[in-house]
């Protein structure tokens, strides 16, 4: 490939001679200067189709270095000037390697006891406490097979270790209590095979990333101003959603790219109070129920300058994804009609140009027979997989971010490709925003605001430094006398971490 960069010219030009030689004797062949230099730029743009292919189809922030039309299904540009559209030489394949990941540590200047939101919170104001972490390492190994066949893995280590942990259960007393979330010691966050006809219709099976809502489609550690991940989706919504899916997805030329995935539905025995439905992605067998299914869909534009606009959605049934009874006990009980259905709308954006970075988001959620869900869950016997909680019929979380380039103001700077952003955010979400015949605000702190300032540097593009301070501001509530007003501790936070993304093809 490099020897052909090196020889472009001498290639352009034995395609015109070759050309004059076959053509007619009678006609006449006039090259100009201007005609061998648009030639030129054209295949300049093809040689940049091919060592950035991700141009040639819809991409995204997952696994976006093997989302693309392959190269045999496009029509190059030298098709302008007669020359044969396919090779019939055997095409390579093309091996993607990369990941992402970040180095964090925090000191939090409230505490992490498990009764901080019992009934004596100001027992706990003026705790404090730190932590150094590996939030989350990812490997990405993909393989582009040819005649667009395509393969996409990506394993990921959370917190420098298995999905296995021991909690402090608020449920069972403040036990000590070992957890494991998928019942691994490795999660494969993806897994999939992918068949793409063109640009227009690609068929994706196996494990793949949801993408409902900002955060999930833009997970990556670069595609965020905080040092975590953004705390409002995260708390709501599964992040990364990853499930067992076939996917249609593709693009069109005027910048519109669209996705529709059919998956097994969630499991509402482990929906909770504090994440809502996040917990019910997950399974603690070795397999992923499909009792009951469910459907994701999104639509992005991008045919703005630096604008994306985007909506997705998620709508299932939940309530017969379980074990803990046969669809016959269920049919002969009170909880015959119970369905237990999950929506989700959400809109988000992002807008970068003129050192200007914009991002938001806005997603609610809506669960059907909420109150049926919870009293059942309470119910269930000790040892189930159920948290035995409330959980609220509609959760939300509005998010957005304005960060600006400084970097980009100094000629020099902006030429060796460093960035330097201050940026601000603030975020509203609520896992417990309307509940069914709960009688009082004991849950009120599942609700808050949420506002931070911080900087990132990128001294090349796949590499940031981060640092924010954080301020966490619960909601308010009825107190115990009867009157309005604040029922926990504030949460102030200082966070730094240092994190990666790329995507390399060998």
């Amino acid at each position: 490939m490099g020897k052909w960069y090196m020889n472009r010219r001498i290639v352009v030009s034995f395609l015109l001679i070759a050309c004059a030689l076959t053509g007619r004797a009678d006609d006449s062949i006039k090259v100009s200067a201007a005609d061998m230099q648009a030639l030129i730029r054209r295949v300049e743009r093809l040689e940049q189709a091919q060592t950035n292919p991700q141009k040639l189809g819809y991409v995204d922030a997952v696994s976006g270095a093997t989302r693309q039309v392959p190269k045999d299904t496009v029509k190059s540009d030298a098709a302008k000037v007669g020359q044969p559209t396919e090779s019939k030489e055997p095409r390579r394949g093309r091996f993607t390697i990369g990941g992402y990941g970040e180095v964090t540590a925090k000191h939090c200047w409230y505490s992490n006891n498990y009764l901080r939101y019992g009934k004596n919170p100001e027992k706990y104001a003026n705790d404090h406490y730190g932590e150094f972490d590996l939030p989350h390492v990812v490997i990405y190994l993909g393989y582009d097979f040819g005649h667009g066949w395509s393969v996409g893995t990506e394993i990921e280590f959370e917190h420098g270790g298995t999905e296995s942990a021991v909690e402090i259960e608020e449920e069972e007393g403040g036990e000590y209590e070992s957890e494991i979330e998928r019942g691994g010691e490795v999660a494969l966050e993806q897994f999939w095979l992918q068949k793409a006809f063109n640009r227009y219709a690609i068929l994706r099976a196996g494990m793949q990333v949801i993408p409902v809502g900002g955060l999930n489609a833009h997970h990556e550690s670069t595609e965020y101003f905080g040092v975590y991940r953004n705390e409002g989706e995260f708390t709501i919504i599964p992040s990364t959603w990853h499930e067992v899916a076939l996917t249609f997805m593709g693009s069109t030329p005027g910048g519109w790219h669209y996705q529709a995935m059919f998956l097994p539905g969630l499991d509402s025995d482990r929906f909770n109070r504090k994440n809502w439905i996040k917990p019910g992605t997950g399974s603690p067998y070795e397999f992923k129920l499909a009792n009951v299914f469910a459907g994701a869909a999104r639509v992005d534009y991008t045919g703005v300058k630096g604008l994306r606009l985007s909506l997705s959605g998620y709508c299932g049934n939940s309530f017969r994804n379980t074990l803990s009874k046969s669809n016959a006990e269920l049919d002969a009980s009170a909880y015959k009609d119970v369905k237990g259905t999950v929506s989700i709308g959400s809109f988000d954006f992002a807008y970068k140009d003129y050192g200007v970075v914009l991002r938001g988001a806005f997603t609610y959620g809506h669960l059907s027979d909420a109150a049926a869900i919870t009293q059942y869950n309470i119910a269930m016997r000790k040892g189930s997989v159920s948290s035995k909680q409330w959980v609220a019929s509609d959760a939300l979380a509005a998010g957005i971010e304005v960060g600006y380039d400084f970097f980009s103001i100094s000629r020099t700077l902006a030429d060796k490709h460093q960035q330097f952003y201050l940026f601000g955010r603030y975020d509203y979400y609520d896992s417990m925003f309307r509940y069914d015949n709960k009688p009082t605000d004991m849950y009120a702190w599942c609700g808050r605001h949420r506002a931070a300032v911080g900087i990132n540097y990128f001294p090349i593009k796949q590499i940031a430094v981060k640092a924010e301070f954080s301020y966490g501001i619960l909601k308010q509530g009825t107190r115990a006398d009867g009157t309005r007003g604040k029922l926990y501790n504030d949460e102030p936070q200082f966070a730094v971490g240092i994190v990666y993304a790329g995507f390399y093809q060998l």
